[in-house]
């Protein structure tokens, strides 16, 4: 089975780069391992400056019509009470909107599907070899292989995934490694159009009204941090225990969900590794966090996954042949445009994590900020909530 191009997995990312290169006219397989609709360890919030994004991919109006409401302010939620700020408005004087990835990952295949992509689900990459010009890609199922081939192969398969592809990260354990924790709640007693960032001790997360009435709820902890408390709170799972540490220290979180009805099951995920990676390399391209990854403290995980596709099909387009020479060159050139995207974004999201998960530190954010409540503003500037893509 031959292709221009095959990506590997099926989320923002991935989805993106395959619609975008399906309407270059290319032809495009997508590998996704999970059955959909599935729940993902994800804040969910999509910055406005996607909207035109969107529009191209085929699901903005979609996206309207499901997504929560608009996001038009921001707060701090620590010690104390909460702090509050405008959020900047990005062009057209648009807000961000959250939207489940339960649901924003199904409409983005379904316009895959639509463009003429190929989709093989659930189907898992287990090998990728080079043949001259054509990437091999061996994928199987639970009983049978098949083997792709495309001159192009893109990892869109996240940071977390295991498995011993090239472009798979090496997995190891740290104590500082920062875990992910993700719930939906119902009946929350939070403003619709706030967006409140949550700073505890040992960590930080985030809370945005999503689509269906459900809040969504996330959060980072570091590992030591969860098998200290772990230890305190003996019996209990792991989510139980990081719910219980931010409902001690933050009394606006406190406040919002504590008569909240816990929708579904808590999902974690991780460890998270923030930094800047290889956007092409051992003849693979990246999009997504495989590529590069924020601290979730700055709520951009989806606008990076969505622009990075549309960034890579761009510069994939500016080639004439999809040969070696064609392929290292769009790779440079997608490596340059990827990182002035993206980089401020990622160097303020560790400052900001640093700042936010030591209670001395985590004291002093929450005095500039209650001094200076613009702060707040500036940093989702910084984050890249206003920053449209190239050409936009």
């Amino acid at each position: 089975m031959s292709y221009d191009a095959i990506v590997i997995g099926a989320g923002p990312g991935g989805a993106s780069a395959a619609l975008s290169l399906a309407r270059q006219g290319r032809s495009v397989a997508i590998i996704e391992r999970s059955e959909f609709p599935r729940r993902k360890v994800c804040g969910e919030f999509i910055s406005a400056v996607n909207l035109a994004l969107l529009d191209r991919l085929g699901v903005g109006e979609a996206f309207r019509d499901l997504a929560g409401p608009e996001v038009s302010r921001l707060a701090l939620f620590a010690a104390g009470p909460a702090l509050e700020a405008p959020m900047p408005k990005a062009s057209g004087n648009a807000f961000g909107r959250a939207l489940g990835r339960d649901v924003l990952d199904g409409l983005l295949l379904e316009a895959a599907k639509a463009e003429g992509v190929t989709v093989l689900q659930p189907w898992r990459a287990v090998e990728i070899s080079r043949e001259g010009e054509l990437g091999l890609v061996r994928i199987e199922d639970r009983d049978q292989q098949l083997e792709l081939s495309a001159p192009v192969v893109i990892a869109a398969h996240g940071s977390w995934e295991p498995g011993k592809l090239a472009s798979n990260l090496e997995k190891r354990n740290q104590k500082h490694d920062f875990l992910g924790f993700k719930a939906h709640f119902t009946e929350a007693a939070l403003a619709s159009d706030l967006m409140p960032l949550m700073v505890f001790p040992g960590g930080y997360g985030g809370m945005v009204w999503a689509d269906q009435g459900r809040l969504s709820v996330s959060c980072c902890i570091r590992r030591d941090v969860l098998t200290r408390l772990r230890v305190e709170h003996a019996g209990l799972s792991a989510a139980e225990v990081v719910h219980l540490h931010i409902m001690g220290s933050c009394p606006a979180v406190r406040s919002a969900i504590g008569g909240a009805s816990l929708h579904g099951e808590w999902l974690a995920a991780g460890p998270i590794r923030p930094g800047i990676r290889p956007r092409f390399a051992a003849e693979i391209f990246r999009v997504g966090n495989i590529a590069g990854e924020s601290h979730p403290i700055i709520a951009e995980g989806i606008s990076m996954a969505l622009q990075s596709g549309w960034l890579l099909a761009e510069q994939l387009a500016q080639v004439k042949t999809w040969d070696r020479a064609g392929r290292e060159a769009a790779g440079a050139n997608y490596a340059s445009v990827w990182r002035r995207q993206f980089a401020t974004r990622i160097r303020a999201a560790d400052v900001l994590s640093r700042l936010a998960i030591f209670p001395q530190s985590a004291a002093l954010m929450r005095g500039v900020v209650n001094v200076f409540p613009a702060a707040l503003s500036i940093g989702a500037r910084l984050s890249g909530k206003t920053k449209t893509l190239p050409g936009f």
